[in-house]
């Protein structure tokens, strides 16, 4: 892999779907006493596994549950479920299991770079505990049976989360969509399937699990990452010849905006640090610090916001906007400064 592609691969995520034999799907369970089995038999197995902390959503508040949202540690389908879903998290939350969403177990394994075969490994070992430990619904024909027929067979979906702002600012990001869709692939926002693009992120997976091996899945995603990633580096290099001025004074603002600001929305915040990664890319801006950089775009959040600043309620007018503000001007100042 290229050095260059750490600078647009963000994280490398594995998802597997398994349902526990002789329930219905969520969505037609029966009572909640079959839910709360589901938690029950999944929770028992990872005390097997290890040190695992198991949160149900019940005891969470909302906005507790929309901060673990911002961070990609659940889905909207889990938190519509709350009053019986309930998550299963690692000390260092990369991995995570949710019991009772779409399907009764998501097992997940996310790690930094690009890399899929790191996460699968680990996974597997999870899911193999699993399986051994709880009875779950599968087929000779169909293999594992999920709610949605997409994910039939290894039930597996791998994806990569990927910074595209210059295939985004040529337009070619619309070729990627396009060749994505012919090729069997799907290309989603920040928060997976049905949401909006954010700050240049998009996450490319898999679209169908049935009549493929789980390294045929890997192998094919990792392929049309691997030339996505070229794309963008090809777009840099572009963009930097024709329209150089332009871009590096958009940086410059970006940077000078995030670190002077007074008022911040979420939206012009993401935006905002979406271009300062970007100039870090190009070398105009130096991040001294990746991991604290990139929690800026959820910590400047309204759910993390609050729960980051201890308060209650942004009901004041303008409130929240500066508090993000004061917040984001001084990790800023910490972390960045110009490059070359």
């Amino acid at each position: 892999m290229s050095e260059n592609f750490e600078k647009i691969a963000i994280s490398s995520r594995i998802r597997l779907a398994r349902n526990v034999s002789g329930f219905n799907f969520f969505t037609k369970l029966r009572e909640v006493k079959d839910a709360e089995f589901i938690v029950s038999a999944v929770s028992h197995a990872l005390e097997k596994y290890g040190d695992f902390d198991i949160i149900k959503l019940k005891k969470l508040s909302l906005n507790e549950c929309n901060a673990f949202l911002e961070r990609h540690i659940i889905s909207k389908e889990l938190i519509e479920n709350k009053d019986i879903s309930a998550v299963a998290l690692s000390p260092d939350e990369h991995l995570i299991i949710m019991m009772n969403e779409e399907d009764h177990i998501r097992e997940q394994c996310i790690v930094k770079g690009f890399n899929l075969f790191r996460p699968f490994r680990e996974i597997k070992k999870l899911d193999d505990l699993l399986l051994s430990e709880v009875d779950v619904a599968y087929s000779d024909d169909y293999g594992f049976i999920t709610s949605s027929p997409s994910n039939l067979g290894t039930g597996m979906r791998a994806s990569v989360m990927l910074f595209l702002p210059a295939l985004e600012r040529n337009e070619e990001i619309e070729i990627v969509k396009k060749d994505a869709h012919k090729s069997g692939f799907t290309i989603r926002g920040i928060y997976g399937e049905g949401t909006q693009t954010y700050g240049s992120f998009y996450q490319i997976s898999n679209q169908n699990s049935l009549g493929m091996s789980e390294e045929e899945i890997i192998d094919s995603v990792s392929e049309f990452v691997y030339q996505t990633c070229e794309m963008e580096l090809s777009a840099r290099e572009d963009i930097l010849s024709v329209n150089h001025d332009r871009l590096v004074d958009e940086i410059f603002r970006a940077y000078g905006v995030l670190k002077e600001c007074s008022l911040l929305q979420e939206r012009e915040m993401i935006e905002l640090l979406s271009l300062v990664k970007f100039g870090d890319a190009l070398g105009y801006l130096k991040i001294h610090d990746q991991k604290a950089f990139d929690r800026l775009s959820v910590e400047g959040c309204t759910a993390n916001l609050k729960e980051l600043k201890e308060i209650e309620n942004f009901s004041e007018n303008l409130k929240e906007e500066r508090v993000r503000a004061e917040y984001i001007n001084k990790k800023i100042r910490e972390i960045v400064s110009k490059g070359i």
